[in-house]
This record gives structure tokens, sequence and C-alpha cells, in this order.
């Protein structure tokens, strides 16, 4: 079949970590999912190294090395119970099917059958990395049934993935479960172009036009901004006079319930009591626990209440950004492309940083909350400036740093824990910080924000994601809540567990909880914690190999993050 539209796809390099048993993973999916009238509560799993000791418990799943560069959810895909990546920072749907015979899709990972498979006759190509590395994943777009722990969908779009040679299955995961907004969305840009446009317009260039993505450079994790500039349909209904560009708004907003990504197809078919999910994450690295693993889906995790969290506009893109025209009917209104907040100002050690000067200044500061970001990115001068604060890239790991974002007025810490690395194997008297740098915005040349807040930052929060009203944002505008649960005493929780570390921070703590939703205790302000309790330790040799192991692998995923991503 010739590639129609084939297109380049930018998200998180995934590198190998090793591949987590997902058995044990379907069991806790079955067992531990929870649902309520109005939306889900489904445990969020980190993939663990093949070298840890799992638990033979089936409520219970072996969580991962502390690189903590992936979470995973299981969807069901037609016929198929799949591990998918969890991401707020991209909008698609993929999956490696069965019929992937590269020498990278042998796995015991399950993989999806093309059985139920619909094909919409789209190709996809899906590329990632730079000229040298080459790295892609090839396939078809179609329709199949998606349900996530019972809330179905019907003839769902998403990509099958039949040739690939990335590393995401090395990861224990066989796709991405793109959680963004559908604008964001390829898969959903391919289908809207090909179901309005007229034949005689589809053109290969026309459709390279509707939705634009470019390759990364060496050193950053920003995608090229997605266009709208699609090939002119015939309206039904409506004489050709009023094919207008904001005649395109209405058609493309009710295109969400048939075409639209996952989540928001819910969301516009009225079947979720609230157009939201919230994300908490667990930690593996350093210390092991902190909040339990979740992804709720059309309300919060009880009994975590709306007014507890601080909400931030998420930031609309004009027309003349590179947004969706307002509509005429309300010509005031911006739409959202991603889960992008303003940010008030970023400290650290107490100190406020410099705003940076590599971006246009009249771009207010925001930053892209990305789930499938292992670290936090920002604009080089001001990663500098926390460098020269610390005195180098690598500082003593007994030195506990706060790094913090205010946002909407309120102060979010990193916990000190999450902000750093080990730096050698077999001591723990060198670290690295889990930061790095991305390229900075300039008017009309894409995304406007400066951060991306990944892992590091979202393990010390609850994040809950607000869609609002998809048509006319101004009635409900998108918004992201935030509720730190870094504790009081995190500074004193990392000179503790460095201190029982014995030369290797991999194997000093308690293997975290599976992320079962019923299990282990709330903090004070309500949120479930990873239960360690009932998990044995490692032993000291097991985790001195593995940690030695991990480095390694870290070290490599240090130099893809600085030449691939």
């Amino acid at each position: 079949m010739p590639v129609r539209g084939s297109q380049l796809l930018v998200f998180s390099s995934f590198l190998v970590l090793a591949v987590a048993d997902t058995t044990i993973l379907e069991q806790l999916s079955k067992r531990h999912a929870t649902r309520t009238a109005g939306g889900i509560h489904v445990p969020i799993a980190r993939r663990e190294s093949r070298s840890l000791e799992r638990r033979a418990d089936a409520g219970e799943i072996g969580l991962g090395s502390y690189f903590d560069v992936t979470y995973s959810v299981l969807l069901d895909v037609g016929q198929s119970q799949i591990p998918l990546v969890l991401d707020t920072g991209s909008s698609d749907l993929w999956v490696i099917s069965n019929q992937c015979n590269t020498a990278d899709c042998q796995t015991t990972v399950p993989l999806y059958s093309q059985s139920t498979f619909k094909s919409a006759d789209l190709d996809v190509g899906l590329y990632y990395g730079d000229s040298m590395t080459r790295t892609h994943a090839l396939g078809e777009i179609g329709q199949d049934t998606v349900n996530l722990a019972g809330l179905v969908l019907q003839d769902q779009y998403f990509a099958a993935i039949n040739d690939t040679n990335t590393s995401v299955l090395d990861t224990g995961g066989a796709g991405i479960f793109g959680l963004g907004f559908p604008v964001n969305s390829f898969i959903w840009s391919e289908v809207f172009v090909d179901t309005y446009a007229s034949r005689r317009r589809r053109r290969q260039e026309d459709l390279r036009a509707a939705h634009s993505w470019g390759r990364r450079s060496s050193n950053q994790a920003r995608g090229t901004f997605p266009t709208f500039d699609f090939p002119r349909p015939s309206f039904p209904h409506q004489p050709r006079q009023a094919s207008s560009e904001s005649q395109w708004t209405s058609v493309i907003t009710s295109s969400y319930a048939t075409m639209g990504p996952f989540i928001p197809r819910l969301i516009s078919l009225a079947s979720l009591a609230a157009p939201m999910f919230a994300v908490t994450l667990q930690r593996n690295a350093i210390d092991r626990g902190g909040n339990l693993g979740l992804l709720s889906i059309g309300e919060l995790p009880a009994p975590v209440q709306s007014d507890s969290l601080t909400w931030a506009p998420v930031r609309g893109y004009t027309s003349a950004e590179g947004g969706i025209s307002a509509p005429p009917d309300s010509q005031a209104e911006t739409y959202a492309i991603a889960w992008e907040v303003f940010i008030d100002a970023v400290y650290f050690d107490g100190q406020r940083l410099p705003v940076s000067q590599l971006a246009d200044p009249s771009i207010q500061t925001s930053a892209l909350i990305d789930t499938g970001n292992s670290l936090i990115r920002g604009p080089a001068d001001v990663i500098d400036a926390i460098y020269t604060q610390i005195g180098g890239t690598e500082f003593v790991c007994s030195t506990p740093h706060n790094l913090t974002f205010e946002i909407g007025g309120k102060m979010f810490p990193v916990d000190p824990r999450d902000f750093i690395s080990q730096a050698y194997p077999d001591s723990t008297d060198a670290c690295i910080a889990t930061i790095a740098v991305t390229d900075s915005p300039q008017r009309g040349q894409g995304y406007l924000y400066s951060w991306s807040l990944g892992d590091p930052f979202l393990k010390g929060v609850l994040s809950a994601y607000h869609f609002g009203n998809l048509s006319y944002p101004s009635q409900d505008p998108p918004t992201i809540g935030f509720l730190s649960t870094v504790p009081e005493d995190a500074a004193a929780q990392l000179l503790k567990a460095l201190n029982e570390a014995k030369g290797n921070l991999a194997g000093t703590a308690q293997e975290a909880p599976t992320g079962v939703p019923t299990g282990g205790s709330t903090n004070s302000l309500g949120i479930q914690q990873a239960d360690t309790t009932s998990v044995s330790s490692t032993t000291p040799n097991s985790g001195q190999t593995l940690s030695r192991t991990s480095w390694m692998v870290y070290f490599i995923m240090i130099l893809a993050v600085v030449l691939v991503v």
C-alpha cells in the first residue's frame, strides 16, 4: 500500500530498561481498577528491571528501576490487552501489532492482534531521533474497540504499527497512550483531512500541510507545531461562500466525537461525570514509595476535593499564534493545543532564578506538563544558572537541593529525592541533576512553552487535567490543578536513604507497591500512598548488581537524551 500523508511525529525517547511481567500487569488491572458512576481509577504500573525480585501476589506488581523513565497503563484494544506508556505530552494512541516482523518486535510483551482491525486505508510513518539514528514506527491507521477498565469506545481510531526499530518494547510497553488535546493529534488530523477534503484536492502536499511535524534537534524535546491549513472541504448544506476559515472550527470540534483521541471522545459523547483525568506517579528512585501510581478518569480520586488544588489556566493559542480560528458565533475564543500552564517564577535553593533571555520577551513563561518526559527541561541560560549555583554538573548527593516552580501564586517544589540521580556505581557521594536543556520559544515558530515539567516534578504532586468545553472554551476553560505532596521532611528522607544505601541507592529501599487503589494509607491531603510495609527489601548483593547494570543503562539514557531526543 502506498504511504499517503506520511508524517514526522515527535515523542519522548524510550530507552532500554528491561521487560516487566505483563501477566501480573493483567491481573492487577482486572482486580484493582475501580469504577464509579462518573469515572474510573486505574493503577499505573512502573516498568521493573528483570533482575529485581517480583512478588507472586497477583494484587501487586513489581515496580521499575530507579530511573523512572516511563509509566504505563493497561488498555484492551480489540481482543488484546496491552500495556501502553502514559503520555500527557502527546495526543495519539498507537500500538505495536503482531504483524510486526522486524527483529525489534521479537518480545514477550503482548502485542495488538489485527484480527478485528478495520483499516482506514491511511498509512502512517512515525519518525524520531536524528538522521543518524533513523528510528521509526510504520503502520496504518484504523479502528477497533478500546476498553479502559470498563470505559468502552467502539470504532476508536489509532495506529497499528507493523514495522519498527524503536525501543519502546524494551521498556515493557507496546505503544503510547496520548492524553493531550485532539488538535495535537496526528491521527485525528489525517482522518479529518481524509474525511472532509475532496478527492481531487487530496494531494500529498495538502496532506502534509494538514499537520506538520519536525524532527528534534540534538538537545531539545519539542515537536514542531501543528498547523491547520486544511484543504477546503465542501460543507454539507452550506453555500460555498460560507466556507471561510472560521467556519472550520465547528466542523473540527464536532469531529472529536467520532475521530478524536480516546478521552476527548468520551468527553464529546458526555460519557464522563467531568471532562477531566488525574494522575499520581509513584517513586522508584532513590527512596521507593511516595504517591500511589494512579490514573483517574472523569473525577478526582476520593476523597480529594477540587478546592484543595491550585488550578492554573491552560495557554490558549489565537489564530495569529497558529491556533484554531474562533467560530463566527464566539469570536473571542482561543483554543488550547497542549497541556501548557503559565509559570510565575522559578526558584532554586530559595533564590529566584532570572527569566530566560533566550526567548522573545513578549512571551509569557509557561511549561508543558508531560508524564512522558523523564526529566525537567528548561531554557539553556536558566539551566546554566542552576549548575553555576550548584558549582558544576556533579554535586554532593547529601546536600539536598530545592527546585521550586511558582504556579497560580503557589509554590510547588520538586522533592529533593527526585532532583538527583546517582552519578557513579558503588558510590553515593556524587550525583547529577534530573534536568536538561530544551529550545526556547520564538514568536511564529510553534509552541510557546519554555519549560517541560516531567516525572521528577510530577512525582511530587497530584495533577488534574480539566479539558473543559472543547467547542467553546470560554464557557468552561481548560485548566490543570496541582496539589503538592512533597513532605516537609523530604530532605531528611533523602539523607536517610543515602545513609542506608551501602554504596548504591537502587538496592536500599523496599519495593514499592503495585498501584492498588484500595491498598496503602492516605496522607494528610487524602492522597493514597504507596504501601511499602508488605514488600521485602532487596538484598545488598542483588541491589549492588542491579545498580551496576542500571547505572550503565542510565548512562546510555543520558547520552540518548543529549544526542537523540
